[in-house]
This record gives structure tokens, sequence and C-alpha cells, in this order.
């Protein structure tokens, strides 16, 4: 978006493009004029594979509209509401005139806003289950006060500091709901660029068009994680990627690596990477080299920041990158737009333009090497909206999966195959530790997944609690480690019937029988329930094609199919069923 002017995004957004593309309803609650950034919204959208549509609240009508209703503007159609509530047309005398008032006065002030941003986000969610994205108050670039300022309690920092603490406290409370800092895209462009002064005094609109593209980056950093639209691994090039200069002409000694300039560059690129890999993005390599040279660098160079334990697959020789992505796809068993690749040549970023659209590109100018750490942090390509321990071991968990693969190529058949992994399955229902990874798995799983829900750690929690729902999940041991929670089934129950809700698991453990083990205990669970029969549903995606006959494959009938949804059905008072034999151990609470 930065190569594209106002104009031009315009132009870009044309009817044809966007008409075959699904909506994206956002609503805009605000007490400024914020117009000019719906086309900021709508070419990120149309990026991401949507049609975003924009409502806008009218001019501070934000009470109005929240509390006292406004079906137009948010109902269950509505994907995500945007609240931007600016202090100075909230309470002048709190923005502008601070000095003045009493300590008194300022409590008073202070109760009455909490009050208000209480009852607006109430309102808001007896109207729509959709994500609230409630922007905070910016700090002041100068403070009421002054230099005391910062040195006071009762500061204007520090109220404005205690107002956007409450508001985050209350968001937490409440399902699918998130506080977004506008101090952070702030400080990325720097106060005087982030306001339009002059357009703030004519119609109360306060923020440039720099800050406006800002802002729109942030809001589809969570709107991507809550579409599923996240990225899971991160592949590289070595040669001046990883490491300044060519290893195979530098050699060890000769390349820049480094806490000092021009290595320092790399080291803390590197160091960025290893950050994403904490946070449970895959990492991977493809690089034209010999692969003995790559791999002493990681096991030799003392500056090295990643190391070989890092790194899920690579594929480094001297083929093409594009059939080197292929097969970096397949060994991790993800999709080709998972993927996103960073390399600094121009023939292979355009190779892969124009060979793999699917797979996302991120070009490193080798003439700015300098800026590739904010490239990459800046990308808001791997966000999440829950981070679990199973995020912080997903490198581990996929260098394991390589390891079963081998195991997988030596055996006889795959009965002896999946006796010798022995597998040993724990199946439990939700509970506090479990539900944030839950939630995740619900927001990031596309390719098993029969009906692509999507929950947050409140819609779990609340559907755990409930008297008519079981949320159940699958955690997997074998001999080669621990893969953590990787499957979901919630169960919703009416009257004498059970329905599958959503039914996932994470394509890591796929083609052992789990899937058809983990169904089973969940049929158990709908018959000691009292249900007669149990419904699944179908819903095709782009990517979940693999398993539209899986209720079909496990002895479902099918019985119709409305709204683009396929519906089966099991006869529970005739199911007798039993799990696989070469599990080592199948652990279930199902039936305790």
């Amino acid at each position: 978006m930065n190569t594209l002017s106002y104009s031009q995004i315009q132009e870009e957004l044309s009817p044809e493009k966007l008409a075959p593309l699904p909506p994206l309803n956002i609503t805009i609650l605000r007490n400024i004029t914020l117009e000019p950034i719906e086309p900021y919204l709508r070419y990120l959208g149309y990026q991401m594979g949507f049609n975003v549509h924009t409502r806008f609240g009218g001019y501070d009508r934000i009470f109005q509209e929240a509390v006292g209703g406004q079906k137009d503007l948010l109902n269950e159609e509505t994907d995500c509401v945007l609240i931007f509530l600016k202090l100075e047309t909230l309470s002048w005398s709190l923005a502008r005139s601070f000095p003045g008032l009493s300590l008194e006065q300022i409590e008073v002030e202070k109760e009455r806003i909490q009050d208000f941003m209480v009852k607006v986000l109430a309102g808001i969610r007896k109207q729509t289950s959709g994500m609230i994205l409630w922007h905070g108050f910016e700090l002041p670039a100068y403070p009421a006060l002054g230099i005391i300022d910062p040195q006071q309690k009762a500061g204007q920092a520090s109220l404005i500091q205690d107002l956007n603490r409450f508001l985050r406290d209350i968001l937490q409370q409440q399902p699918n709901a998130y506080f977004v800092d506008l101090n952070t895209c702030l400080i990325r462009i720097g106060a005087r660029n982030f306001y339009d002064l002059r357009y703030w005094h004519i119609g109360k609109a306060p923020y440039s068009r720099e800050a406006l593209q800002e802002i729109a980056r942030e809001v589809f950093k969570y709107l991507r994680p809550l579409k599923g639209k996240n990225k899971k691994c991160l592949v590289l090039d070595c040669d001046h990627v990883l490491w300044g200069g060519t290893i195979g002409e530098d050699g060890l000694a000769g390349i820049k690596l480094g806490k000092t300039y021009p290595g320092s560059v790399y080291y803390e690129f590197q160091q960025e990477v290893l950050n994403l890999y904490h946070r449970g993005v895959i990492l991977a390599l493809c690089s034209k080299n010999n692969e003995e040279d790559v791999w002493e660098v990681f096991q030799k160079h003392p500056e090295m920041v990643l190391q070989r334990e890092h790194i899920a697959t690579a594929q480094i020789n001297w083929r093409d990158k594009a059939t080197n992505l292929r097969q970096i796809a397949a060994d991790l068993n993800i999709g080709l737009d998972s993927l996103v690749f960073m390399d600094d040549s121009d023939f292979e970023i355009h190779l892969i333009y124009q060979v793999l659209p699917e797979v996302t590109v991120i070009p490193l100018p080798r003439d700015r090497a300098i800026e590739y750490r904010e490239i990459l942090a800046s990308c808001g390509l791997f966000e999440t909206l829950t981070l679990s321990e199973e995020d912080r071991n997903r490198g581990m968990m996929y260098r394991a999966e390589a390891a079963r693969k081998q195991l997988q190529r030596e055996s006889i058949n795959l009965e002896s195959y999946y006796a010798s992994l022995e597998m040993v399955l724990e199946i439990r229902f939700a509970d506090e530790f479990s539900i944030p990874r839950i939630a995740q798995l619900t927001q990031k799983t596309n390719q098993f997944n029969l009906t692509t829900q999507r929950y947050s750690n409140a819609d779990i929690q609340r559907l755990s609690e409930s008297d008519s729902a079981d949320v159940i999940y699958l955690r997997l041991r074998d001999r080669f480690g621990d893969s953590g929670i990787v499957g979901v089934c919630i169960l919703k129950y009416e009257a004498d019937q059970a329905i599958l809700d959503s039914f996932l698991l994470s394509c890591r453990v796929l083609g052992r029988g789990i899937e058809e083990a983990f169904l089973i205990q969940c049929l158990k669970r709908a018959k000691l329930k009292g249900s007669k029969v149990v419904i699944g549903e179908y819903r095709p995606t782009a990517k979940n094609g693999q398993v539209k006959d899986f209720y079909l494959n496990q002895a479902f009938k099918a019985i119709g199919v409305a709204n683009q949804v396929y519906s089966f059905q099991m006869d529970l008072t005739t199911f007798t069923r039993g799990e696989p034999q070469f599990f080592k151990q199948i652990d279930s609470e199902i039936d305790k």
C-alpha cells in the first residue's frame, strides 16, 4: 500500500474486481470525522480476498447508536466494529484545559468517561457478536503540565494511561473484543506526520492520510487471524538475507554477521526471525547453495542467532525455488498460501510471483539491508489473537514430524508404522489452561476443519460452561514427543440430537487414524448425553475440500444441503464402533 496514492487505491478497487469476493462488513462508530479511512480498509480487504463494506455511524453519536440500538449499523452480519473515541471531543476539559481542573473535577470527569465506555461496550455487544476493535486514547505530544506532567501521579499523561488500562480491562471481559493501541501507530509515524491540524480545525478530521493508512494496517492485523488469513511459515533465503555476502565465495570468516555494523543488520534481522519462531511461526530455508556450506554457518559461526534446531525443514540445492517451495509446503503438510518467502533476488521474487501466486513474497532490497528487521516486523502476516504453549513449541514439533516421516518410509506397512509411533491420545473437556489453544485452533485451522467456525477465548469459555454444549480437545503424544493440543470438537445439544458444530484437527497429525478415534470418542459422548442422532455439517471453503467426504467415510448418511451447508446423520441407537487398535493408549474423560 506504500506504493499507491489515495487516488490510485480508489482506481485499483474496481467493482469488477470486488464483486466476486466474499463480504467483510465493518461498522465504524466515532466522535470524529473518519470517512477518508474507507479506501484504505477496502484496499487491505481486497488484498486479503474480501470485499469490504463500511458503514459509518453518525458524528459523535456513539452512545445513541450503541445503547439506543441501530440495526442498520450493528447486527449479526457485522464482522467488525471499529470505535474511535477522541478525547478532545469526549472531554475538552481533560484534553485541552487540564491544568485548570481540581483533583475532584478530574476524578468526576474520569468516572463519567469510564461509565460511558462501559455502557457503550455493553450496548454494542447486545446488538452484535462481531469483533470489537476499540482504539485507545493517544498520549499527548505536549502534556498539559509540561515537563512536570510525567513526574505527577495526577498528571494528564497518567490519567490517559489509566483510562486506557480501564478500557483494556473491560474489553478483556467481553468475547471477541480487543484494545488497539493508537500510540504504537503514532510512534511509527511521529506526531508531526500523524495529525493534520488543518483538517482537524476545518472538519474535526484529526488524522493525516499517512496515519489513516497505518491505522488501517493495524486493524487488519486483527482481522487477518479472525478470518483465518494469517500465515504459518516463514521461508528464508540465506546469502544476503541471513548474513551479508555469499558463503560459497566469502567463506565462513568473510560473511558479514555480528553485533557491529554492517554485520549487525543481519544479526538483528535474525533476532526478529527468532522472535517469530518463539511466537509459533514455522521457519524454513530455501537457498541456492551447497548444503554443507550453509549448515557450517549455522554450526560454527559464533554470531549466528538462528540455530539448526529452529529450522523445521530446508531445501538447500540448485533447483529452482518454485520447486523447492512446493516441497517445503509438502514436507510441512501446509498449503502454499501459508508460506511467506523472503529473498533479495529480483529473479527469484518474480519467478515466485509468476509460478506460485499463492505464496506471499516479501522482497528484500539488497541496498536497504539496514531495513530488513523493520520490513519483517511491520508485515503483520503472522499475527494471532492468542499465544499458547503449543505455539512456543511448534518448531520442535515439526522437527519431530520429520522424524516420523523417516520412520514411515522404513516401515513395512501403515499399521506397523502407526503401532511403532506408540501414540497416546488424551481426550479432555476444555478448561482454563486449554481454552486459549482451542480458540486459536478454531481461528487458524483451515484444511481439516469441517465448518471453519471461528471462536474467541471468551466464546470457548462460554460454550464450555454451557449445559447445552461440550467443548472437547485432543492431545497427542508419541515416541518422538508431545504434539500438544491438536484437535477440537464442539458438540451442541438440541432435544434428542447432537450437532457437530466444529470438528477439526491440525494438519500436522493427519493420516494416522487420529481423526477416526477422536470422532468415535465424541460420538460416545453424545450418546452418553442422551442423544439419539448426531448431525455433522460440512461447509465448503477454498481450503477444506479434503474433508468433504469425511462423514460419509465414517458411516454417516447424507441428509441434505441448505445454504451450501451439507448435513450428515449418524444413528446413535445402533452405533457400536470401536477405535483402531494401533494406539498405545486412549486416555479419555468422555465417560468419566
